[in-house]
């Protein structure tokens, strides 16, 4: 195989391994091309293990990348969600490892150090073994057991509990979009729990609250707000739509799981992406910040 051949191979990994690191797509593929860059520039016979190898580059790049990342989203205007995606990164992988990359552990990862979500995505998304962790981060192979424990306790600790049967939770996710569209806020109280929280994240470039909702009753309140009459008007205006025929919706597979989709002139413009656990919805991330929706396929009306 050629360079080319043989790092075009191993593509879907190596931006499975960054997406799971720095939580953006974008960033992914940046990582992604750097790490090319420097496999360009080696000769091949110097390389025994290429796997081994990429995985290396690309995981200290996003490590490096995405320390910068965490100092610049200090300043960032409302809260973090990691960018949604409709294809995994990794879609080659997908059965074996799209639990890695749901949406609600994403969010969890975002609150792990660098180091920490390095390790926890190379062990327990893609079953690496410690020695090799322990080259990837420079530290010793003890160090690296640490980190993991750690990071798993962590994720164990604020994992969000979710319903497995995909098929529950899409029926809860289209029963969910319509009683937002509806404004039926009795309908929404009746399928969030009573702890319920919802986290949006705009960036400050779309309507959408800045901080955490906590309770049904705010969050209902807030959802049903949305299909106001004048709300609505303010929405289409800031997404540059005229009327409401210009607004879609649907549910569709983001991060591997169900989510509902708004969507304006045929492009994404809000995302619902909802943790149901024992017949309630616990969690609601909503993503509003346009620059994220750019991943997001649409269903083809035809």
């Amino acid at each position: 195989m050629t360079t080319t051949e043989v790092f075009e191979a191993h593509r879907p990994l190596l931006n499975g391994v960054a997406y799971r690191i720095l939580g953006t797509a974008a960033d992914a593929e940046d990582v992604v091309q750097e790490a090319w860059l420097r496999w360009s520039g080696v000769p091949g016979d110097e390389v025994d293990n290429p796997r081994a190898y990429l995985v290396t580059v690309v995981s200290r790049l996003s490590i490096d990348r995405l320390r910068r990342a965490s100092a610049q989203r200090e300043s960032y205007v409302g809260e973090w969600l990691p960018e949604p995606v409709s294809d995994l990164p990794d879609a080659a992988e997908r059965a074996e490892i799209a639990d890695s990359v749901e949406f609600a552990l994403m969010v969890v990862l975002e609150t792990l150090s660098p180091l920490e979500r390095a390790v926890f995505v190379l062990h327990e998304a893609f079953q690496l073994p410690y020695a090799q962790i322990a080259e990837v981060i420079g530290r010793s192979e003890e160090a690296a057991r640490q980190l993991a424990r750690r990071a798993r306790d962590h994720v164990r600790e604020r994992r969000p509990r979710f319903e497995a049967d995909r098929a529950k939770r899409r029926r809860m996710t289209e029963r969910f979009l319509r009683a937002c569209l509806e404004g039926d806020l009795d309908g929404l109280k009746g399928m969030l729990a009573d702890d319920a929280t919802m986290v949006s994240d705009s960036g400050g470039k779309a309507r959408a609250p800045l901080r955490v909702l906590h309770g049904s009753r705010k969050v209902g309140r807030f959802l049903t707000a949305v299909s106001e009459e004048r709300n609505v008007a303010r929405f289409l205006r800031s997404v540059g739509a005229d009327t409401m025929a210009e607004l879609g919706t649907e549910v569709t597979e983001v991060n591997g799981g169900p989510a509902a989709m708004v969507t304006a002139q045929g492009s994404p413009v809000l995302l619902l992406a909802l943790d149901v656990f024992e017949d309630r919805v616990q969690h609601v991330y909503l993503m509003a910040n346009p620059d994220k929706m750019s991943r997001l396929r649409v269903t083809d009306p035809s």
